[in-house]
């Protein structure tokens, strides 16, 4: 699987703790896995927690393997960014 076919989306799913938020993985209009929000966790380690298998290489955000586009919610980022990401690719999602 393509890291540009994997979409995340961090939002607040009516079965769950209404005050918890969730990270969906979809794929397209379908979704791969869902886990609840921990905070300090990784999206990688949110995939794994949730079963969606992406790609990964360093796991410290250097390399760009692991991205995936957010679709909705906010992720926060460290300042500076890792190398991995530039302020383009934050801006596209």
């Amino acid at each position: 699987m393509s890291a540009n076919a994997v979409a995340a989306t961090l939002d607040f799913d009516p079965s769950h703790d209404q005050t918890r938020p969730v990270v969906r993985f979809l794929q397209g209009p379908h979704l791969l896995g869902q886990t609840p929000f921990v905070a300090g966790k990784t999206l990688v380690e949110h995939a794994i927690e949730a079963g969606v298998d992406i790609p990964t290489n360093c796991t410290s955000g250097t390399c760009g393997a692991c991205m995936v586009t957010l679709m909705l919610g906010e992720v926060p980022l460290p300042d500076p960014l890792p190398p991995g990401l530039d302020d383009f690719l934050v801006e596209e999602g």
